[in-house]
């Protein structure tokens, strides 16, 4: 087999760290699929777990609830459940990938304390009650342009609390436009990958 054909097929990630580390996951079949490389993965929840993002000493993943948009096979939510988070919502608008975290999801025991959604992220169906997020991965196809639409679209209808922490994988040459209630605090790059940081913080909080 050719390398540029090797280069093209999904390499099935394992969970890095927390309950369920090494623990490898299924992936869907196709080329659009690109989970987060596992040294990106774990820099990022490393940051996540000490560098003191909620500014009171405490981490943002503990015990919250998380929004995995365009979740492919699930790596970023479930990694999240395997470090302690209570629950995640995973969105994504393909069927194989929709099943495919689902896959993942009972394999591990996980699924009581997930939500897997076929739904396009640019045009989400409203939250329910419980719905709102303070932790969201958005890792939408490079050079795609579709995380500053997810961004708008997952707050208007609800689906990120205030004060969430999104955190948004583009190419490492890209430029995340601005929305209107995200502000960037922080980005870091990993190989081809540019993983940068936002605080939601709506100018009209609901009461």
């Amino acid at each position: 087999m050719s390398r540029a054909k090797r280069a093209l097929e999904p390499v099935a990630p394992r969970i890095v760290a927390g309950k369920h580390r090494g623990r490898p996951l299924v992936v869907p079949p196709g080329v659009e699929v690109r989970p987060t490389a596992s040294r990106a993965r774990e820099s990022l929840f490393n940051i996540l777990m000490h560098a003191d993002l909620n500014g009171d000493g405490t981490s943002p993943l503990p015990s919250a609830r998380v929004l995995d948009a365009f979740a492919g096979c699930g790596a970023l939510g479930i990694e999240a459940l395997s470090r302690g988070a209570a629950h995640v919502t995973f969105m994504d608008s393909a069927s194989e990938a929709v099943r495919t975290v689902g896959e993942n999801l009972r394999t591990l025991k996980e699924a009581a304390s997930a939500r897997v959604l076929r739904t396009d992220a640019t045009q989400p169906q409203p939250a329910p009650r419980d719905g709102a997020c303070t932790l969201a991965f958005l890792d939408p196809p490079y050079r795609s342009g579709l995380a500053p639409r997810a961004l708008a679209a997952l707050a208007r209808v609800g689906w990120l609390a205030p004060g969430a922490v999104c955190v948004v994988e583009v190419g490492g040459k890209e430029d995340l436009e601005a929305v209107a209630g995200f502000t960037a605090f922080d980005q870091r790059r990993y190989g081809a990958a540019k993983i940068i940081f936002l605080r939601y913080e709506p100018s009209d909080p609901a009461p």
